[in-house]
């Protein structure tokens, strides 16, 4: 979670022709925030508990899961384990489903594939992909489709960021060992999206949470972009899944029909594919064996027949607009199914005027998803957006806020809460933090309807239509 910027109207007509397969026509979503990357200002009382600490700059304490597991080295993974345990429970799954909530964008770190965390000088907790694997499962049994969501890279993308595992300005990401290491993460998440019958209900696989802004400063993060997709489809060719609108192939001997590793070795040396994908798909093999072994899915990975039936994946991205300063295009390396992504807080300035008019004459001629519909990206969902205000909100504004912004955002591919729950403690002053943050919180508040679809106002906006104001919806 983090700021905002981008460009953006694609009807949900189009949407759905863009995406036939399994995922929702139109996504109404939460973010699971926290839970498989914690950020500790969203739970301030259990960071503290767990042996966190609070600073200003987060660089400057026990302010990440970094830090925590370079403090506590001989517990850091039992503490998690029991965070991973309660924070995102069944009982979550099923106040979401009876919510309406459709689909879920679940934030991973690099880390929840631990064969690529060197240990010679990066700390992470280990063991969340058991409760990725279990969360998953419960989701997939309440009918709730999934996108996940590469939220903190190998290398850091994003200085200074809890969001990142590593809160530092030492950043990394945007070199060829980092990229290299983000591919084969690719690679594993693509597997298991497809093989894992836990991962059933996964639709998407989101490249990259919120990079820095500036494309100067991310070099070779086009190359990047078009070596997640061929990673992503050069999975799934070697799996059967026909890839829509693609030319792309690959041959898989018989000999290999019954081993999905062994054939994805053959396809890690064909030059289809650029040689950082083959080289991703090949680092990859090892680290499924081990996975299938520790997870019991090793006759899946190498003793059955592996040929899907699925479809191909969603690849998703931050939209090109995210970035300014002559930023690459994702939409120009698309193979198949592709969807972008774009985040939205007022609360961080820069958008509108910090005052309730001028915030709704901006929402209600946001034109977001027009401008990135121009420049091929679409469709596009509004990954992340909430509640938060730059002014101490009443209510009543609220109301106004929940359904001006659901409006503007199910003009496009629909929307992602951010975040499903925040703590309620004294550290965030009762339900104070809760009120503008939490989806639950804002339907026991009634900020937001029990049906997602449904407006309080279906006319919210248009005393505010064609308005001007001190601020920029674009």
């Amino acid at each position: 979670m983090r700021h905002i910027l981008a460009g953006l109207v694609l009807s949900s007509t189009l949407v759905a022709r863009a995406w036939a397969g399994q995922q929702p026509t139109h996504i109404y979503g939460v973010n699971l925030g926290s839970w498989l990357v914690l950020e500790s200002w969203m739970l301030p009382q259990e960071w503290l508990d767990m042996g966190g600490q609070s600073c200003a700059d987060c660089s400057t304490c026990i302010a990440s899961e970094w830090s925590f597991a370079k403090a506590y080295p001989d517990t850091v993974d039992t503490t998690f384990a029991q965070h991973w345990d309660t924070w995102f429970t069944q009982n979550d799954v099923n106040t979401l489903k009876a919510a309406g909530i459709n689909t879920v964008r679940v934030p991973l770190g690099y880390w929840i594939v631990e064969a690529l965390v060197d240990r010679s000088h990066e700390s992470y907790p280990r063991g969340g992909l058991n409760y990725l694997r279990r969360g998953l499962g419960w989701l997939q049994d309440a009918g709730i489709q999934v996108i996940l969501d590469h939220h903190a890279l190998p290398g850091v993308q994003t200085a200074g960021q809890e969001f990142t595992g590593n809160c530092t300005t030492n950043v990394q990401f945007y070199t060829s060992y980092n990229y290299h290491r983000a591919l084969v993460w690719t690679a594993v998440m693509t597997t298991l999206s497809h093989l894992d019958p836990d991962f059933g209900s996964v639709f998407a696989i989101e490249a990259i949470n919120e990079p820095i802004m500036n494309a100067s400063q991310t070099p070779n993060y086009g190359t990047f972009q078009k070596n997640f997709v061929q990673t992503i489809r050069a999975v799934e060719l070697t799996l059967g899944i026909l890839v829509p609108s693609s030319s792309l192939s690959v041959s898989i001997s018989a000999s290999v029909s019954n081993n999905f590793t062994a054939a994805l070795g053959a396809t890690s040396s064909a030059t289809t594919f650029t040689a950082e994908v083959q080289a991703a798909l090949a680092d990859a093999i090892p680290i499924l064996m081990e996975i299938g072994a520790d997870c019991g899915l090793q006759t899946i990975f190498e003793a059955s027949p592996f040929k899907q039936s699925r479809t191909s994946l969603v690849a998703n991205f931050m939209d090109v607009n995210w970035q300014y300063n002559n930023p690459s295009n994702p939409a120009d390396v698309a193979i198949g199914p592709q969807a972008y992504d774009n985040h939205l807080y007022y609360s961080f300035g820069g958008v509108a005027a910090a005052d309730p008019t001028s915030y709704m004459i901006s929402i209600c001629n946001l034109t977001r998803i027009q401008v990135d519909a121009a420049v091929g990206n679409s469709p596009l969902w509004f990954g992340e957006w909430g509640l938060p205000t730059q002014f101490n909100a009443t209510d009543a504004f609220l109301y106004q806020w929940a359904d001006a912004q659901k409006l503007a955002y199910s003009k496009g591919a629909g929307w992602i809460f951010w975040n499903f729950k925040t703590e309620i403690s004294n550290l965030t002053n009762g339900n104070a933090l809760a009120r503008q943050w939490s989806y639950l919180e804002g339907l026991e508040l009634g900020f937001l309807t029990q049906d997602p679809a449904a407006l309080h106002n279906p006319d919210v906006c248009v005393p505010y239509m064609n308005s001007t104001s001190n601020g920029t919806s674009t």
